[in-house]
């Protein structure tokens, strides 16, 4: 039997784009022949990995993992919702927030190089993405994460789509309760002095645009727009929020962690899909234009 060298997988990986182990396999089943592999996988996993690279996927999972005061969150998509609660792929999103968590990746393309092994797929965690996606022929790509150290961490996770990492100083059931309040109501800040100026801006914008209509006097239309930005600051930053579980209604996180000597040093919030722009399919225009293009044929 000819042997199978690593220059040879190699080959046969950049030729097909499967999961190394993959190739290794169908070169073992082909008794080296190149030709007879590639033609193995073609029949095994078709070419998926390749048709799926181009497909958007928007949906997916929020994965964390939180050993001590290191942690990490992680985002991971697929094309749609029904992959997202496959077991193999939250697997994968909750060995690849560990493979953070545990080696601190500098990007992304280091994370995907890391060793990881799942359902027969590896040595990598690209190898196992890969060999996922032939599994079950839809695209799944490693979008972002985050590594946190130093610090105590309390993270919340609402199902699969929302996560929140929070580092703080002092008790950790208020710590927690912050995560789950910031996944709730979804702040942009810790404080108002924090929200960014683009945003600030933005808001600015619209509310000297609102107030223009009012036809008042210009110095009331400035009271109008600082008025509006001094609202629009209080939601959107954590200190200023009122806190979900306030039993009076009114109690602010900033009160509440005062009042439990604690201090959040910052939170991150991830939500699956953020800012993917998503396909939205016109079914009813689609089938428009099948009738139209049948009609023109005949």
């Amino acid at each position: 039997m000819a042997a199978i060298t690593a220059s040879m997988v190699a080959e046969l990986r950049a030729k097909t784009d499967a999961p190394m182990m993959e190739c290794k396999r169908a070169l073992t089943e082909a008794e080296g022949d190149m030709a007879k592999a590639e033609e193995i996988l073609r029949v095994k996993l078709g070419t998926k990995a390749g048709k799926a690279a181009s497909r958007v996927t928007a949906e997916g999972v929020i994965a964390a993992h939180i050993e001590g005061n290191a942690g990490a969150i992680v985002e991971i998509n697929s094309e749609t919702d029904f992959v997202s609660k496959n077991e193999s792929f939250i697997a994968m999103a909750n060995g690849a927030a560990k493979l953070v968590a545990e080696h601190n990746p500098a990007d992304l393309a280091a994370l995907a190089a890391l060793p990881y092994e799942q359902d027969g797929y590896g040595p990598t965690l690209e190898d196992v993405r890969k060999g996922l996606i032939g599994k079950i022929g839809e695209n799944m790509s490693l979008r972002r994460f985050k590594r946190f150290a130093g610090t105590p961490l309390a993270h919340y996770l609402h199902g699969t789509r929302i996560g929140v990492v929070v580092e703080y100083e002092g008790d950790a059931v208020a710590a927690k309760d912050v995560a789950m309040h910031v996944a709730a109501m979804k702040p942009v800040a810790l404080t108002s002095a924090d929200v960014p100026a683009e945003l600030v801006e933005r808001e600015r914008a619209v509310a000297a645009a609102k107030a223009a209509e009012s036809g008042k006097p210009a110095e009331i239309v400035t009271k109008m727009v600082e008025g509006a930005i001094h609202k629009y600051l209080k939601e959107v930053s954590l200190a200023d929020q009122v806190f979900v579980k306030a039993a009076d209604g009114k109690q602010t996180v900033a009160q509440m962690l005062k009042d439990h000597k604690t201090t959040v040093k910052g939170f991150t919030l991830y939500i699956v899909g953020e800012g993917i722009e998503k396909k939205q399919d016109d079914f009813a225009a689609e089938v428009a234009a099948q009738v139209a293009a049948a009609k023109s044929a005949t």
